[in-house]
């Protein structure tokens, strides 16, 4: 991190925030080079949002939106306790590197001691810059277990 100073004011976004949302949404999806939907995004992020099926927390500076997280609810049996996937992160490009991200991370983190959790998990294409950043803030890379996915 080279800015360890706050940039931005982080908190926890509720679904009267979807339209301010959706552009870092998209943003996310373009980083990963997804298809855009702008219609099918909006209606999936409203969905979770109204549900309470995610929890999406927000950077805020100068009254503009310039990052977001989002985390799922899991649980494992193993620890039989309440887990979350943190599954988006995204900072606008002219924001990062000021420790933005970093706060996210933070507010997640907070949350799941909030909630009880036993951990957060995340995962990240091999080639993410952002694995530095995960690292300094104190995630550990998994080298016991091997992910797997089916494709339906």
């Amino acid at each position: 991190m080279s800015n360890p100073t706050p940039t931005a004011t982080i908190r926890r976004a509720h679904a009267n925030d979807l339209d301010a949302v959706l552009p870092l949404f998209g943003g996310y999806l373009e980083f990963y080079q997804r298809a855009r939907d702008p219609v099918q995004e909006r209606e999936f992020l409203r969905r979770r949002l109204e549900r309470q099926e995610c929890v999406v927390f927000v950077a805020e500076s100068a009254g503009r939106m310039v990052g977001f997280t989002l985390l799922y609810p899991l649980f494992s049996s193993l620890s039989l306790r309440r887990t979350w996937l943190l599954n988006d992160l995204y900072v606008l490009p002219e924001f990062r590197r000021r420790g933005v991200a970093a706060q996210l991370l933070a507010a997640a983190r907070a949350w799941g001691v909030e909630t009880g959790a036993d951990y957060l998990t995340l995962e990240t294409a091999r080639d993410n810059p952002a694995q530095h950043l995960y690292e300094t803030c104190g995630w550990t890379r998994d080298e016991l277990f091997l992910h797997y996915e089916l494709t339906l």
